[in-house]
């Protein structure tokens, strides 16, 4: 084996080396993340909100669980 080829193959174990490393490094950050992240309780139930008044009557935001948009009615206690 030639010294070119000894330095040749230093090279490429160098190479691999690090590739391994940033690799190991990659998924190690990656199930740090998903950890971090299981530890998120999901929104499993509807909210209601009372966030007006109109004419005696309460303005309720309603989100259904889960859903990125809001419902908005009137609750009236004497329609009861």
């Amino acid at each position: 084996m030639t010294e070119e080829d000894k330095y040749a193959l230093k090279e490429f174990l160098r190479g691999v080396g690090v590739f391994v490393a940033a690799s190991a490094v990659f998924i190690i950050i990656l199930l740090v993340l998903a950890k971090v992240a299981s530890g998120d309780n999901p929104i499993n139930s509807a909210s209601f909100e009372v966030v007006d008044q109109y004419k005696e009557c309460d303005v309720v935001r309603y989100a259904p669980h889960q859903v990125a948009e809001y419902k908005y009615f009137l609750y009236c206690e004497k329609n009861k």
